[in-house]
């Protein structure tokens, strides 16, 4: 079941075409992958589904519901999370205390009546920060910084997990986890999106690839045929990308 359609988005900045009919859906407990150069339009695709940019044309449907009038807030209040290419945390608070905003906030509109505090103590070891729980998140190196940012959308309990270059930062071995954590989450159910330049990582972990250049999706398809599509290499792989 697609919890995420996009259908012939575009974004125009002036005369520069940044998305150009880009379609596309995330399915119920499958991670999909997004792909493509440096300014293919990822960021700024992620930015239209989540409300931080108005697009020119096209829709987002969220499990069914059309989002377009909708602002960001209400937005992840429905199911949508999300991570940041560009690390977004409270630098001066602790790990603990950055999940428990989230987890908070979360209770406040949900309704939940589970506790915060242990929502917070479950996430952090979901993904794996017991051993710095209380260290101040502007101390922490970027691999675990990104880990925060995860652990934070994922105490607000989302539907859709957009996640804009999770592994930047983790060596082999964190990597190797994170994959293995990506999995354990689309098994919980979630439609998972997965913007990564490590090739290696969303070929190894996506049952559906999409390949953006110029705004444009140039290739959809299992990994397999991803990595072997011509404009695929020609844009994309080709280019020395691993």
């Amino acid at each position: 079941m697609s919890l995420l359609e996009i259908s012939e988005v575009s974004v125009r900045f002036g005369g520069n075409l940044a998305l150009d009919g880009v379609t596309l859906a995330a399915e119920a407990g499958e991670i999909t992958g997004l792909i493509g150069p440096n300014g293919a339009g990822k960021t700024t695709l992620f930015n239209v589904i989540t409300g931080l940019q108005s697009p020119t044309s096209g829709r987002v449907i969220l499990t069914g519901r059309e989002l377009r009038k909708l602002s960001p807030t209400r937005r992840a209040r429905l199911g949508m999370g999300r991570t940041f290419q560009r690390l977004e945390l409270f630098g001066m608070l602790s790990v603990r205390e950055n999940i428990r905003v989230a987890a908070d906030i979360y209770k406040s509109y949900s309704g939940s009546k589970d506790d915060p505090a242990q929502v917070v103590e479950a996430m952090i070891d979901k993904v794996g920060l017991r051993s710095v729980a209380d260290a101040r998140v502007d101390a922490l190196p970027t691999g675990q910084c990104r880990l925060v940012e995860l652990a934070r959308s994922l105490a607000t309990r989302p539907k859709v997990l957009l996640l804009d270059e999770p592994a930047s930062g983790q060596d082999d071995t964190e990597t190797v986890a994170f994959a293995l954590l990506l999995r354990e989450l689309a098994a919980e159910g979630m439609a998972v999106v997965l913007v990564e330049h490590d090739v290696a990582l969303v070929m190894e972990v996506c049952a559906k690839v999409h390949v953006l250049d110029f705004g444009r999706v140039i290739a959809s398809g299992e990994p397999a045929d991803i990595q072997t599509d011509s404009a695929v290499l020609a844009a994309y792989l080709g280019s020395g990308a691993k």
